[in-house]
C-alpha cells in the first residue's frame, strides 16, 4: 500500500525525522490560512505540493494548461492562488499515464533554503535477506539514473535484523555523505530514524528524495526530510490499523480495490488476454510465456495458494469488467490448491456470468483428474491445455480470431 508524502512525513516525524513545518488541506481557503501562519512564524519560502501516489509533480502538467503540481510562492496570496490552479483539477506526469491523477489534497509546508540535495533509503535486500540502507550525495534525482552513470555514488549499508541499525552504522553513513562537525550526528540520529520508520511500520521501502542540509532561521545547518515516499508491505497492515486508515481508495484502480475485497492479488495492464494463475511466481511465468507466443496479457491475477469457489468466481467477475479482455488463461499448478476446487469454481463463474470469451484451462497437481472431470462434465465449451506453452498457444490463437 502506498500513501501520499504527508503521510509518509507524519510517520518518519514520529521516529524523530526533522520534517519542514506544514499541513494537508483540500481547498484553497485552507490553504491561505496555512501559508498564513507560517509566514506569520518567519518562513520566507512556502511550497503547494500537490498530493498523488506519483513521481515527476513539479514537471507535471494539469489537463487545464496549469504548469506544474509543486509551487514555490513567496506570499500567502501566491499559496492560494497556486492551490485554485492544483485543486479539483487533474495533474499528469511521466508516472501516472496520459489518464493523470485527480488532485484533492494540497500539502503546503515551509520550503528551507538548500543548501545540498541527498539521497537516502531503507528497503529489503532480498539477495542478502536483510535489510539495506542506502545512500547518495546525489540527491533530487531519479536514483535509477545515478545507479548507471556514476554507480560508486550509492553507498549502501547491510542492516542485522536481529540487533537493528547501530549508531556506528549511522555515523558510517552520516561522513559517507559528507557531513561533518554538528551535521554527523544530527545524520546519524537521522538515519536511525529512518530505519525504526521502516522496520516498525512493516513498511517495503522508506525513500527521502531529496534530503536537505538548509541553513535555519539561525544561520546554522541542518537536516532535513524535504520529501518522502514510503511504501508498506500489504500482509502486515493489520497489524497497523492507524496505517491501514491512511489508504486512499481514490488513488487505487477500482478493479484492484474490489480484488482487495476478496484477498486477490491484481493489477491491471494494457493487453487483451487475462490471466487467473495460483502463485506470483507462476502468474508472472504465465504473463512471459503469453508475450512469448505473441499475446498480450491483460493483468496479473494470483488467487493465492488455497482459494475458494467464491474467490475464483470474483476473480472471473473482476476480469470480465475490463472491456479489453477478449480471452482468458486459468493455468493452476495444484499444491496446496485443490484442482477440483479451482474446476468447481470456473464451471460456477462461467454459468453465473454467461461467459462468451474463448476460456482455456491448464490445470496440474493435487487432485487434477477430479479438476478435468467436473469441467469436461460441465458440457461448457473450455478449451483444455496441455501445458503451460499449449495453454498459452491456444489463448492467443483464440483471440487472435
Amino acid at each position: 500500500m502506498n500513501i501520499h508524502e504527508y503521510q509518509a512525513k507524519q510517520l518518519l516525524a514520529q521516529y524523530g525525522v526533522a520534517v519542514p513545518p506544514g499541513d494537508v488541506c483540500s481547498t484553497p481557503e485552507a490553504a491561505l490560512a496555512i501559508a498564513e501562519r507560517l509566514f506569520a512564524k518567519g518562513e520566507k519560502l512556502v511550497v503547494v505540493k500537490s498530493q498523488i501516489h506519483a513521481g515527476g509533480r513539479g514537471k507535471g502538467t494539469f489537463k487545464s494548461g496549469f504548469q506544474g503540481g509543486v509551487k514555490l510562492c513567496k506570499s500567502a496570496a501566491e499559496v492560494h492562488e497556486k492551490a485554485k490552479g492544483m485543486l479539483g483539477q487533474v495533474l499528469v506526469t511521466k508516472q501516472t499515464g496520459p489518464e493523470g491523477r485527480l488532485v484533492s489534497k494540497l500539502l503546503v509546508a515551509a520550503a528551507p533554503a538548500i543548501r545540498k540535495e541527498l539521497y537516502l533509503a531503507v528497503l529489503l535486500d532480498r539477495a542478502a535477506s536483510r535489510p539495506l540502507m542506502m545512500v547518495s550525495t546525489e540527491g533530487g534525482v531519479d536514483i535509477e539514473e545515478v545507479a548507471e552513470k556514476t554507480p560508486e555514488k550509492i553507498i549502501k549499508e547491510i542492516i542485522d535484523p536481529a540487533v537493528g541499525m547501530m549508531p556506528y552504522q549511522g555515523r558510517k553513513l552520516a561522513v559517507a555523505l559528507g557531513l561533518k562537525g554538528d551535521l554527523i550526528a544530527q545524520g546519524a540520529k537521522l538515519l536511525m530514524g529512518v530505519y525504526k520508520t521502516w522496520w516498525e511500520c512493516d513498511a517495503a521501502m522508506v525513500e527521502i528524495n531529496p534530503l536537505c542540509i538548509i541553513e535555519g532561521a539561525d544561520g546554522k545547518e541542518g537536516l532535513v526530510a524535504v520529501d518522502a515516499k514510503i511504501g508498506l508491505d500489504d500482509n502486515a497492515l493489520y497489524r497497523h490499523k492507524n496505517i491501514l486508515e491512511m489508504r486512499d481508495l481514490a488513488e487505487e484502480a477500482p478493479l484492484e480495490i474490489e480484488a482487495s475485497k476478496f484477498n486477490l492479488n491484481y493489477i491491471k495492464l494494457e493487453g487483451n488476454i487475462a490471466c487467473l494463475v495460483n502463485g506470483a511466481g507462476l502468474a508472472m511465468a504465465t504473463m512471459d510465456i503469453i508475450q512469448h507466443f505473441g499475446g498480450s496479457p491483460a493483468n496479473f491475477l494470483d488467487v493465492g495458494g488455497g482459494a475458494s469457489k467464491d474467490q475464483v468466481t470474483a476473480a472471473f467477475k473482476i476480469i470480465l469488467s475490463d472491456p479489453n479482455v477478449k480471452g482468458i488463461l486459468v493455468n493452476i499448478f495444484g499444491g496446496i490448491m485443490d484442482c477440483n476446487v479451482i474446476a468447481t469454481g470456473i464451471v460456477s463463474a462461467v454459468r453465473e456470468t454467461g461467459l462468451k470469451l474463448p476460456l482455456v484451462v491448464r490445470l496440474e497437481g493435487n487432485n487434477v483428474e477430479a479438476g478435468k472431470r467436473t469441467l469436461t462434465e460441465s458440457g461448457m465449451t473450455i478449451i483444455s491445455g496441455d501445458s503451460m506453452a499449449d495453454a498459452a498457444q491456444k489463448v492467443v490463437k483464440a483471440v487472435g480470431k
